[in-house]
């Protein structure tokens, strides 16, 4: 029997403090490093979560902008965007460094991940910092977007990203949640969601056009309203599928 390998992950120290509930159900997390949320308290507590339960830990940074909790695009000039997420990732790694785990990926949260998937210098902003991080990191992306392909052309590792529990544009934007069925509630529509990405490499549009899309890590939301009731479900149901977590 061949099995296919996913990662499933979630946005985590953003406050709500539910990681606990959450991490036995996951294989990566990205904890909020103090751009939009988090701070050294949450930081700590969410890392020796994941140790407890092998989970591989990435930095979330954001614009430097809790008050809209990063999920505005930010007039910020290239240099200072740069300053500031160098110093949201440093943060976490003084932190990872005095617990003794490492760090293993990258994620850019909110306005800053969904400008970068179109926006060349926003894209080039992160990829620097990445750059000068001194180990190998991948750097969670969208398929076929502005950073990733300028990731690739830089030879940094990069790993494609879907988000199970939200709905995309043809363009494979995702829908607004200012929209009408952004969100993805209901566990049998999140299970096709992610079964036709990994199984077809497709996802279904809002328009109901089928898209080419690859992915090998899904991200479900923290702050979903029914986060942990959907992981529950995904760890049991996926494995009937031929669907390891790992």
């Amino acid at each position: 029997m061949s099995f296919k390998t996913i990662d499933i992950n979630a946005d985590v120290g953003e406050g709500l403090d539910n990681e606990a509930l959450l991490m036995p159900h996951l294989s990566s997390c990205n904890i909020a490093c103090g751009g939009h949320a988090g701070d050294d308290k949450t930081m700590t507590q969410v890392v020796r979560l994941a140790k407890d339960h092998k989970v591989k830990i990435g930095a979330h940074p954001s614009f430097p902008d809790p008050m809209n909790f990063g999920r505005a695009v930010m007039d910020i000039s290239a240099a200072d965007l740069y300053s500031s997420l160098k110093s949201q990732i440093r943060g976490l790694q003084q932190i990872l460094h005095s617990e003794n785990a490492q760090l293993h990926h990258i994620k850019p949260h909110g306005a800053l991940y969904n400008l970068a998937a179109k926006d060349e210098k926003t894209a080039k902003v992160i990829i620097e910092v990445v750059k000068s991080i001194a180990m190998p990191i991948q750097l969670y992306v969208p398929y076929n977007s502005v950073i990733s392909k300028l990731a690739e052309q830089e030879k940094i590792s990069v790993t494609f990203e879907a988000f199970a529990d939200r709905n995309y544009e043809e363009n494979l934007s995702l829908v607004s949640r200012k929209k009408a069925h952004a969100i993805l509630r209901e566990n049998s529509k999140i299970l096709n969601h992610i079964l036709g990405i990994i199984q077809q490499e497709k996802v279904t549009a809002i328009n109901g056009v089928e898209v080419p899309m690859k992915a090998s890590t899904f991200c479900v939301h923290g702050d979903t309203q029914n986060a942990l009731n959907i992981l529950e479900f995904l760890t049991s149901e996926l494995p009937k599928y031929d669907v390891k977590i790992k």
